[in-house]
């Protein structure tokens, strides 16, 4: 089954109904939004706005008289409580996803990675038991891998604490699936990139912050020998991937990795983009210390087991995501920036 039918396997099922999607100003959160919307949802979003993390208003301004934005912390277990009454399905994207930041500042990190989750999965127990909730996971919860690609059997060991509070985040929501009948799915995701990344610093990851690089022109420093490996997704096909599991019932309960079929260096990424944005250059340099404690090397995902179930598999590849994506900021980057 090709991505295409994708949306025959979820038909009518958002049509109508209360979506609430925690971070939903944020990178992924908003795409997912407006794609809720023109499959004819009623979709609430919530973001803290935190200035560090993902939020932007700038994400919305499309579609912002079409949804509820309510501007509240996930840490905020009373809020979390009225928030999650009354709606169908939740995507729960809501996260701290700086590993660099994980590791400065420990306990912000756990608090929104873990207390703030199981603040929600409570809420939803105590107040909407039968809530359908899909989780954002992160490939970042297998730490160095012992083999590729990997598969879901794959050991858990998380090199940083935003892979260790982020796995807790997780088995939370399956726990809470197995013990109190909460329908809910989690996702691990690879590298997703794509419109309304943030762009304000280099602690999200390195693709928002190769793609700014590119847009203003400047060097892109590349650590090491820039040919460690990665798998990337564009944002459209991480969407569709949580559409279709939020309305497939025999998913309930389980997790399920990302991936794509196209496996590149960071230099080989680096030099696409650069030719995409047609300005910039790169540079190799020494790894930093607190870089290299944490890198995980080579890292490329299975998606076999979802693609099985459920026909999903990526559609965009890298030169034309990129594309997309730096097409999208060329207009309205000074919204993006500091």
């Amino acid at each position: 089954m090709s991505q295409p039918d994708l949306p025959a396997r979820y038909g009518e099922t958002y049509r109508d109904q209360p979506v609430l999607i925690t971070g939903g100003l944020g990178f992924i959160g908003s795409n997912l939004a407006a794609r809720l919307l023109d499959l004819g949802a009623r979709v609430t979003v919530v973001d803290s706005l935190v200035p560090s993390h993902g939020g932007n208003l700038a994400n919305v301004e499309a579609i912002e008289d079409r949804i509820r934005i309510n501007i509240s912390d996930v840490r905020d277990p009373h809020s979390i409580a009225q928030l999650v009454k009354g709606q169908r399905f939740l995507f729960n994207l809501a996260g701290q996803v700086s590993h660099i930041d994980s590791m400065t500042d420990p306990m912000t990190d756990l608090e929104i990675n873990c207390r703030a989750q199981l603040s929600i999965l409570e809420a939803c127990r105590l107040h909407n038991p039968t809530i359908r909730v899909v989780f954002a996971g992160t490939r970042q919860q297998y730490g160095k891998p012992l083999y590729l690609p990997v598969d879901e059997q794959h050991l858990i060991q998380p090199v940083d604490v935003n892979g260790i509070n982020k796995m807790a985040g997780e088995w939370y929501h399956l726990l809470y699936s197995r013990v109190h009948g909460i329908p809910t799915t989690s996702l691990r995701l690879t590298n997703t990139y794509g419109p309304r990344m943030l762009l304000k610093h280099a602690r999200q990851g390195f693709v928002p912050w190769f793609v700014r690089k590119a847009l203003l022109g400047e060097e892109i420093v590349l650590w090491g020998d820039g040919e460690q490996r990665r798998d990337l997704n564009y944002v459209d096909d991480v969407v569709e991937a949580f559409l279709v599991v939020a309305a497939t019932p025999i998913t309930i309960g389980e997790l399920y990795n990302l991936g794509h079929d196209e496996v590149v260096s960071l230099r080989v990424f680096t030099e696409t983009l650069l030719e995409v944005a047609g300005q910039g250059s790169y540079r190799l340099a020494p790894f930093p210390a607190e870089q290299q404690r944490i890198d995980i090397g080579d890292y490329f995902g299975s998606y076999k087991k979802i693609a099985a179930l459920l026909g999903w598999r990526p559609q965009i590849d890298l030169r034309e995501g990129l594309r997309r994506t730096v097409e999208y900021y060329r207009d309205r980057l000074p919204r993006y920036l500091d």
